[in-house]
């Protein structure tokens, strides 16, 4: 028998502005009914400071290998990710799934410009899947900007306190859906979506606070919402 839990996520808003504005994104918003935007600094509770320093195994292109198949493992740590860089870090429930794939993903890659324009040297999009589940992923979103990152063994989303059981969908252990804006590994701004759930219905996936239209509305000064 499955166990539905789903935590009410405590929230510390920092001094600002306080003025309530309304989110524009290109999907209609899930489980945003009523929500508060703020201009202000939202950090949510349960994620670190920083974000975590693990290992990642990944699929490289080696040509050297030849054939049709000429790729081969590599290890990466959130260091060779992260460090120096300003990021956009945006984490999702499963690869080829629709929201992430309809929505999220593009959304993120078909306003990459813009992103820079506003000082992020990088995007990144990680997943609960392997490395051969993400490549395949990026190549069939021909994704030229944000690169993807695969967390199979879930070793950065359970530093994040993002992991969620997901027994419901056979899923197993994923994400939760969230983002960051982090600056040299620091984490700057939270954006993760309410009503973290445990076994919960395609109702407990909402969208909105991680959606690059919010972001976007971060980092040009504008009023966001941050989400839990």
């Amino acid at each position: 028998m499955l166990t539905k839990t789903c935590a009410n996520v405590t929230r510390t808003f920092a001094p600002g502005r306080g003025r309530v504005g309304r989110l524009a994104a290109s999907r209609p918003l899930v489980g945003h009914r009523n929500r508060s935007f703020r201009s202000s600094v939202v950090m949510a509770a349960g994620i670190p400071d920083s974000l975590p320093n693990v290992d990642f195994r990944v699929r490289v292109r080696d040509e050297s290998i030849g054939g049709d198949n000429p790729f081969t493992w590599a290890t990466f740590s959130s260091e060779d990710y992260f460090k120096g860089k300003k990021v956009v870090l945006f984490s999702l429930p499963g690869a080829f799934t629709p929201t992430c794939s309809t929505y999220q993903l593009p959304g993120f890659e078909n306003n990459a410009e813009e992103f820079k324009k506003l000082g992020i040297d990088e995007i990144y999009c990680l997943s609960v899947n392997d490395s051969f589940v993400m490549n395949k992923w990026a190549q069939a979103q021909d994704l030229k900007s944000v690169k993807v990152i695969p967390d199979g063994s879930l070793a950065f989303t359970n530093a994040m306190n993002m992991n969620v059981q997901k027994d419901n969908h056979a899923f197993g252990q994923r994400s939760w859906r969230y983002a960051v804006v982090a600056n040299d590994m620091k984490i700057e701004q939270t954006f993760v979506e309410p009503g973290k759930c445990e076994n919960g219905s395609v109702d407990d996936d909402p969208y909105g606070a991680s959606s690059p239209e919010n972001i976007l509305k971060y980092l040009k000064g504008e009023d966001f919402d941050a989400g839990a």
